[in-house]
């Protein structure tokens, strides 16, 4: 039978090389941090606009459309929409239906000054309704046919104008902030909105950016879908709201992905090489030490498993550190652009278990990868030559 090496012998001399250890495992926590801090952003990203669409809601718009922005419904064909069979009603017996002209306005950042696109979207009473995860935390909604607005958080708190009670100017109009919603961190949260009627005669459009409805029964989604796009006086597309936002996402999360990870990849070899030599010193300081195994009867392969243990210990301890750190940006907000429409989306850092393992393994392939050739170079000693350099 195969001796191990106690594991108690492994962290012992990870403790006498204390200063060392820490400054090695301070390398791989801040590389380790720079990896989960882009999966969070990424999954931040997507999380806000996934949480904006709701399964049993249909969104409708011109077929080709990558967005809202460049989407054109006119009113005839929107009227047609609305007819459709299978669309749920109010308590009152209307259809739950909004048409909604969708633009972007240039307004300054309320910190530095510095204009940014904001989404701002007409709505009507049943596209409130057909957001369930809206509500107004500050004043009131607007009152249709009036040139009263209601602001996202984000906006809110992010743009000069757009706070309660203060007054926003575009599109030849000025337009009073009656209220502030809380959109439950989903992209909603980064948008104005308006009266959709007031929203088209203040812009001069004559087609809506999109339709959206909710299906009365949500296993009629394929065949409402075929029926409007098979209808040639529509050219129009249709797709489940929460689709349709996953999608908006997909750009910008995967570049954000792609970029930190690269440089992730491109930091973590400065953190293996550290480990690299961290682990070669130790096998350099105790010789002496492995000779003493290899005599007390532990094979090479005992010996490779503890130096190469050594050095997954050691990459676990700075993975547990940077992942802590990370952990820190979960409270934190920032605001991008979309790829996708070109406006503003707030959003923050979210840590899931996936991103916890998928962290804690990047961070044991660090130390594998590091204490593989130290550790195969002790287990390769002879014990004579051991003895004979102690």
């Amino acid at each position: 039978m195969v001796k191990a090496i106690p594991l108690s012998y492994i962290a012992r001399n990870l403790w006498v090389r204390r200063v060392t250890t820490a400054l090695t495992a301070g390398g791989m926590a801040l590389v380790v941090y720079v990896f989960a801090t882009v999966l969070m952003m990424s999954e931040g990203i997507r999380a806000t606009l996934v949480a904006t669409g709701q399964p049993d809601n249909v969104m409708v718009l011109r077929k080709g459309a990558g967005s809202e922005i460049n989407s054109g419904i006119s009113r005839g064909q929107a009227a047609i929409i609305e007819s459709l069979p299978g669309i749920a009603t109010d308590a009152t017996g209307l259809r739950l239906v909004s048409k909604e002209p969708v633009v972007l306005n240039n307004l300054p950042k309320r910190d530095t000054g510095k204009p940014a696109n904001v989404t701002v979207r007409g709505t009507t009473p049943q596209g409130l309704e057909l957001r369930p995860q809206v509500r107004i935390v500050e004043g009131r909604m607007f009152r249709p046919g009036t040139s009263e607005i209601v602001t996202g958080s984000a906006v809110a708190k992010g743009f000069r104008g757009a706070a309660l009670g203060e007054t926003l100017r575009f599109a030849g109009r000025d337009w009073h902030v009656v209220g502030v919603f809380d959109a439950a961190r989903s992209a909603f949260d980064s948008e104005i909105w308006g009266d959709a009627e007031q929203m088209m005669q203040a812009y001069r459009r004559n087609s809506f950016s999109s339709v959206v409805f909710r299906l009365a029964d949500a296993e009629r989604l394929d065949a409402i879908k075929a029926e409007i796009e098979n209808d040639p006086r529509l050219q129009l597309d249709a797709k489940r709201e929460d689709k349709f936002y996953a999608e908006q996402s997909a750009a910008l999360a995967t570049f954000i992905s792609i970029l930190g990870l690269t440089l992730s990849i491109i930091f973590s070899i400065g953190a293996v090489v550290g480990a690299t030599i961290t682990m070669f010193a130790a096998v350099a300081s105790r010789i002496g030490e492995i000779g003493t195994l290899r005599a007390l009867g532990f094979r090479r392969g005992a010996v490779l498993t503890a130096f190469l243990s050594e050095s997954l210990l050691l990459a676990l301890v700075g993975g547990l550190v940077g992942l802590a750190a990370a952990s820190l940006m979960t409270t934190v907000s920032l605001s991008t652009t979309n790829f996708q429409t070109f406006s503003e989306i707030a959003f923050q850092f979210r840590l899931t278990p996936k991103i916890a393992l998928q962290t804690i393994l990047f961070a044991l392939a660090m130390g594998f990868v590091g204490g593989f050739i130290p550790a195969w170079r002790a287990a390769r000693l002879k014990i004579v030559d051991c003895l004979r350099a102690a």
